[in-house]
């Protein structure tokens, strides 16, 4: 029986990919990219041939019940990202409830996200945390950290670098300018950098030294010292 095959990608280092995705990515009959131009310098570097189809944010919901009644006829579909995981703050989670919804089978394959090595390096606690993906850029930014200002597990976020000093600012407002934090930059790329310190340590470097490239922020919970202080 087909199914809809999930299939990480490295987020940077082209070797961070499975042996097993990339003998599945040179079987199915097609494999959905966000972004064909990414996705097709992935497939030259390891020889696949396989015909690509650009499926993203903008036109998923068009192309979902079409691609699921491909896979129901007997063709196996993957799915990427231009980086990590599918569903993992890019798109993915609509065809697969669609998949799941008309009874294909779906399968998700283990590999790269960049928030799990961003955890684990960053010398937070990382036995209990929640990951929030990217916080509102603009209507509801501020609702959606207070709302997380009692929140005692590790916090995860992605963000844009030309909002990190700002996303930093909020949270020290919120959270307090001592609460330490972590900013994991360029995973497993060349130019890969973490920078750990308080909220206020960050802002003050990020203000003087700016920063570019693809970022994770890792912010510690709220801890009883500060529940006995308040």
């Amino acid at each position: 029986m087909a199914k809809l095959y999930l299939i990480p990608t490295p987020v940077g280092n082209l070797e961070d990919i499975t042996l097993r995705a990339l003998r599945i990515l040179k079987e199915v009959s097609l494999v959905l990219a966000e972004d064909t131009r990414t996705s097709a310098k992935l497939l030259k570097h390891y020889e696949i041939s396989t015909p690509l189809l650009s499926h993203h944010k903008f036109n998923e919901h068009q192309q979902v019940s079409r691609i699921a009644e491909r896979i129901a006829r007997g063709e196996d579909i993957a799915l990427i990202s231009d980086a990590g995981t599918p569903g993992i703050s890019d798109p993915g989670f609509l065809l697969v409830r669609t998949c799941i919804e008309q009874g294909i089978e779906t399968e998700c394959l283990p590999g790269a996200t960049a928030f799990v090595p961003a955890l684990v390096n960053s010398g937070l606690p990382c036995d209990r945390f929640c990951f929030e993906g990217f916080l509102p850029q603009k209507k509801g930014r501020q609702k959606k950290i207070i709302t997380l200002a009692e929140e005692e597990r590790t916090m995860i976020f992605y963000e844009s670098p030309f909002r990190l000093v700002k996303a930093l600012e909020q949270m020290a407002e919120l959270f307090g300018e001592n609460r330490h934090a972590c900013v994991a930059r360029e995973i497993s790329k060349f130019f890969e950098d973490f920078q750990r310190g308080t909220l206020k340590e960050l802002i003050d470097y990020y203000t003087e030294n700016g920063v570019k490239g693809e970022i994770v922020i890792i912010v510690e919970g709220k801890s009883k010292k500060e529940e006995e202080s308040e």
